[in-house]
């Protein structure tokens, strides 16, 4: 969503107040007119994640519109929380829940350094924390470990992601199908090629998708390419992986994904390493 699709007018000023850390005349239009904090924005074009969203929502920048945050984003956030509460009780669990995912998956947060803040303000307030897939799946690693310190649940892929050799012991033993399945992606997409390795010793598929906790629309072995590592390709192909397995989302096989991110990485080692798999996939194919 783009700041312009909003054809709210009163929504949109009250955006914009957000957006530019203007909290008295925030609070000036929740208190004349507390359908704001109340309703959700009706955005019948857009699909989604944001689809419908209620204004407690734009404080993260997730989806990206302005690529900041205003200086003073944990009082904007707090007098949403309060005027959710005051006009809004019955969406406001609803509405903080749904923020701290948005806080917590998003790119702007953590590069304006207010994620854990803002995270720990959430759960003040209601929230309380479930697995930290949502951040790793998004490279938000501070925020996982900063999430599982305050109560969240440890995970096989969150043990494998974050490199918990003890809880990786623990919850090895015990982890069922589904479980080593998603552990088996978050290795992938980090490029953890000795991760990959102990879980497909385990029993786990490098076929496949998973349709929860982790990446959803490609395979094991889209997600090793997508982390650059030439290591975790060679094993998921070695156990089997399949080369012309393509994705939900473009319909990409691992080679095309090789290949379309050289174009897009500006970083020359990166981008090197992507050629370097790209070859590897080829002479694969051609044996």
């Amino acid at each position: 969503m783009r700041t312009s699709d909003i054809d709210d007018p009163l929504f949109l000023e009250a955006v914009l107040a957000i957006d530019s850390g203007n909290i008295a005349r925030l609070e000036q239009l929740i208190q004349a007119h507390p359908e704001l904090i109340k309703k959700r924005l009706l955005t019948p074009n857009e699909e989604g994640y944001f689809k419908d969203p209620y204004l407690m929502w734009f404080i993260a920048d997730n989806p990206i519109r302005n690529h900041k945050l205003p200086e003073n984003i944990m009082e904007v956030t707090r007098l949403l929380i309060k005027s959710a509460r005051q006009f809004a009780n019955d969406s406001y669990q609803k509405q903080v829940n749904y923020t701290f995912s948005l806080v917590e998956t998003g790119r702007i947060p953590r590069e304006c350094g207010v994620q854990n803040d803002l995270l720990d303000l959430l759960m003040e307030n209601g929230v309380i924390p479930g697995d930290v897939h949502g951040a790793l799946t998004h490279g938000n690693l501070e925020a996982a470990k900063h999430i599982l310190k305050r109560g969240g649940k440890m995970t096989l892929a969150a043990a494998v992601c974050l490199d918990r050799a003890d809880d990786i012991n623990e919850l090895q033993p015990g982890a069922n199908q589904d479980d080593k399945q998603v552990a088996l992606m978050a290795a992938a997409f980090y490029g953890q090629a000795d991760k990959v390795k102990m879980l497909l010793k385990s029993g786990a598929n490098p076929n496949g998708y998973v349709d929860h906790g982790f990446h959803t629309h490609a395979t094991f072995l889209h997600q090793a390419v997508s982390s650059g590592s030439l290591d975790t390709v060679k094993r998921l192909l070695d156990a089997g992986a399949s080369r012309d397995a393509t994705d939900k989302t473009y319909g990409g096989t691992p080679l095309g994904w090789a290949m379309y991110m050289q174009t897009e990485e500006t970083d020359e080692e990166k981008k090197e390493n992507y050629r370097t798999i790209e070859n590897y996939l080829r002479a694969r194919i051609d044996k």
